[in-house]
């Protein structure tokens, strides 16, 4: 009677490994590779996992069909390399065999993941679908190294695109082989040792602002004139210029989120790219402004919840968005230009830089964000009201005063006359005459106002 024997020595393959799936045989081993052996599953014979032994110390490499036959022969020597320096290191393997297969991996997982934002998604999936998948996604993960990054991706793409672009591709990379090394879907992360800067040593500076304080004049001018002809595409710029915010903060505001009682617009955290809810303070200006935007709507017949509205009753989409400062800046400036020019204008007037940062909604620290939440919040308003005394004295006010651009106040018109005192009851800070006494008499408000500026807020 012939024994089977438990172990048989062939020339590892898939095709061996079918082959001897309906025997009895428990484990086979290749004599070119004496410290690698495949043992099958006691449950389903077609399956198995990979072991590799050094010094009588097993280490499970992988599991088979996952990992085949050909990946675990490429990747072997590598694992050999890691256990002579250390014994205890682990065998394990990915499933994968190249960087594409890593790439689909880590493009389906981004698409699920709720705690990024969609131009987040957006960004990294043109960046996998245009530049690293056509470019890496056939290099075998086991041969995957400084020089062929630097030949495949690196250095052709600082020819073609500004080095800032070739930074944030190089960074879904890095993001995707670092998030499957956790997860310990790699045995090894090849870009842990690796920096932008090894590649590309020419220092990256920030692109120049297009607007200047000298623009204002004229920029505000053109506001003022087009306001009545298009109020989207003028107060979306003016709500950005005036408050520093940001492109996508500023289109899904909602009107529920301006109390202009409080005089505080109040962005939450979902609409922040810090994912932070930031709050603004509204002043004198911003919420005259703002109540002649609301009576245009109004007029319009729009009562809906957005300030700026898009289609199927949603707010303004990113591209429509962009649109919008596309026909404004006709390519001069970009809507990120604002909060530029508002930053270096808020420097110029002397506002605590920390105040600054809170206004533009950066990530802080842990201890700066206490710093600016505890001692700032009344710093906030005094800044923003200098800001735009600051904008009045350039054209500021031909947007925000009862007179608005293209009108004229007729002497004795009786309607304009009414409408000045309405206009001015509502907003007695602005220096004006109010029905037969100046500003600076004392005259009822009978709502509070719980923003002094004083500090104590």
């Amino acid at each position: 009677m012939t024994l089977t024997p438990k172990t048989l020595a062939v020339s590892l393959s898939d095709a061996e490994i079918r082959r001897h799936a309906n025997t009895d045989i428990r484990q086979l081993r290749d004599p070119r590779y004496r410290e690698l052996r495949f043992r099958y599953s006691t449950v389903d014979r077609s399956r198995g996992a990979w072991h590799v032994v050094i010094a009588g110390r097993w280490g499970k490499a992988g599991d088979y069909p996952g990992i085949s036959a050909k990946a675990m022969l490429a990747t072997l020597p590598s694992i050999l390399t890691r256990r002579s320096a250390d014994p205890k290191a682990a065998s394990t393997i990915s499933a994968w065999s190249t960087v594409g297969d890593l790439l689909s991996w880590y493009t389906d997982r981004m698409s699920r993941d709720r705690g990024l934002s969609a131009k987040r998604k957006a960004s990294a999936q043109s960046a996998l679908r245009c530049h690293l998948v056509p470019r890496l996604a056939e290099v075998a993960l086991s041969e995957f190294d400084r020089p062929g990054l630097d030949r495949l991706l690196m250095w052709p793409m600082q020819e073609q695109f500004a080095l800032s672009f070739v930074r944030s591709v190089y960074g879904v990379l890095a993001v995707a082989f670092r998030q499957a090394a956790r997860l310990a879907l790699l045995d090894v992360n090849p870009m842990a040792d690796l920096k932008f800067t090894d590649f590309v040593r020419t220092r990256i500076r920030p692109k120049p602002a297009r607007l200047r304080g000298d623009d204002l004049p004229s920029l505000l001018q053109v506001f003022a004139e087009q306001f009545d002809a298009v109020p989207v595409a003028t107060m979306l710029p003016m709500m950005m210029l005036c408050h520093g915010t940001r492109l996508g903060e500023t289109r899904l505001a909602r009107w529920k989120n301006i109390n202009l009682t409080t005089r505080q617009w109040f962005i939450p955290a979902d609409d922040t790219k810090t994912k932070a809810e930031h709050t603004l303070p509204l002043t004198d200006q911003a919420c005259s402004l703002l109540q002649r935007y609301r009576a245009k709507q109004a007029a319009s017949r729009y009562t809906g919840p957005f300030l700026f509205p898009g289609s199927s009753g949603s707010a303004l989409s990113p591209s429509k968005a962009c649109t919008v400062f596309a026909s404004v800046g006709k390519g001069e400036w970009s809507s990120h230009d604002l909060r530029k020019v508002a930053r270096t204008a808020w420097a110029d007037l002397g506002v605590d830089y920390m105040v600054g940062e809170m206004l533009l909604n950066h990530a802080m620290k842990d201890l700066d964000a206490t710093y600016i939440h505890t001692t700032a919040e009344g710093m906030k308003r005094k800044a923003l009201e200098a800001w735009h005394r600051y904008l009045d004295q350039h054209g500021f006010e031909a947007l925000h005063s009862e007179i608005y651009a293209g009108q004229r106040s007729a002497a004795g018109s009786v309607q304009a006359t009414e409408t000045e005192a309405c206009s001015e009851n509502l907003h007695p800070s602005q220096g004006r005459r109010l029905l037969g006494k100046t500003a600076s008499e004392p005259t009822m408000n009978t709502t509070p106002n719980v923003h002094s500026g004083d500090g104590n807020e």
